[in-house]
């Protein structure tokens, strides 16, 4: 037999195979790992010392850093949340008993992360993504579009909760983001509301939203800035007015059949 001729008594194809799916198992063990940056430890109803892990462990933390210069950390020490809109079930894994308004209670659909408190800023250039044209003077709505702002704003019951005064744009991706609705009932105050929610009707000049009611709009979060939101009101936001399409009315709570 020839020098180096090797395939005449080992054979390659096997050991491709073989070493295919060592390498195919030792991918599936570091995506395991990798998906475990968030969410993880699991959270233990039982006891608070027991680490809800799985397998494989989690990942060490690994440091991100952003381009502001801070530094992220996954997986990270998370402190729990506590919620003051639900009561723990019957026994041990039974659903939440919501208390008062379930859109504020920030379970289920109502969800939310606290992200930080700060305006998601912009990669080229230190100014806030999302922020109302009344700030962002360079930008305009595009003629052919409807303008929604000074038309009526009602919710899946066609009350009116009250009149659109700005739209919110990102600057990064150039559309419209939330629309500022100042309500017409009760404390004066301006609410956002996600654009993916909301339906303009240029006919009737009214600007509906199906996902909650017209009373509802009056209990929805409050920005600390009236000309910048930040991470963590966005996450608030989005959670209320989504919640809506189950929580907004108790028949959208129970099954269809």
């Amino acid at each position: 037999m020839p020098t180096g001729a090797i395939t005449g008594y080992i054979d390659v194809a096997q050991l491709t195979l073989y070493a295919f799916w060592i390498f195919f198992a030792g991918l599936i063990f570091y995506l395991r790992r990798e998906d475990k940056r968030e969410g993880y430890p699991l959270e233990n109803e039982r006891s608070g010392l027991v680490t809800v892990q799985g397998f494989p462990f989690m990942p060490k933390p690994k440091v991100f850093l952003m381009s502001d210069g801070h530094k992220i950390y996954a997986p990270r020490i998370e402190a729990p949340v506590p919620v003051t809109g639900a009561v723990p079930g019957a026994w041990l894994g039974a659903p939440m008993d919501l208390i008062g308004n379930p859109m504020v209670a920030g379970v289920g659909p109502a969800s939310y992360v606290e992200r930080a408190d700060v305006p998601d800023m912009m990669f080229d250039e230190p100014w806030p993504k999302l922020v109302p044209l009344r700030v962002a003077t360079e930008y305009w709505l595009a003629e052919e579009d409807p303008d929604p702002r000074g038309m009526a704003v009602v919710g899946a019951d066609g009350i009116v909760a009250g009149t659109c005064t700005d739209a919110w744009i990102d600057r990064s991706e150039m559309i419209v983001r939330y629309l500022e609705v100042a309500i017409a009932v009760g404390v004066p105050k301006s609410v956002l509301v996600p654009m993916t929610l909301v339906r303009i009707s240029s006919d009737r000049n009214l600007v509906v939203v199906q996902s909650v009611m017209g009373d509802q709009f009056a209990e929805a979060p409050v920005l600390a800035n009236p000309d910048q939101i930040t991470l963590r009101e966005e996450d608030r936001v989005s959670a209320y007015f989504a919640s809506g399409q189950m929580y907004a009315t108790p028949d959208r709570v129970g099954p269809l059949l």
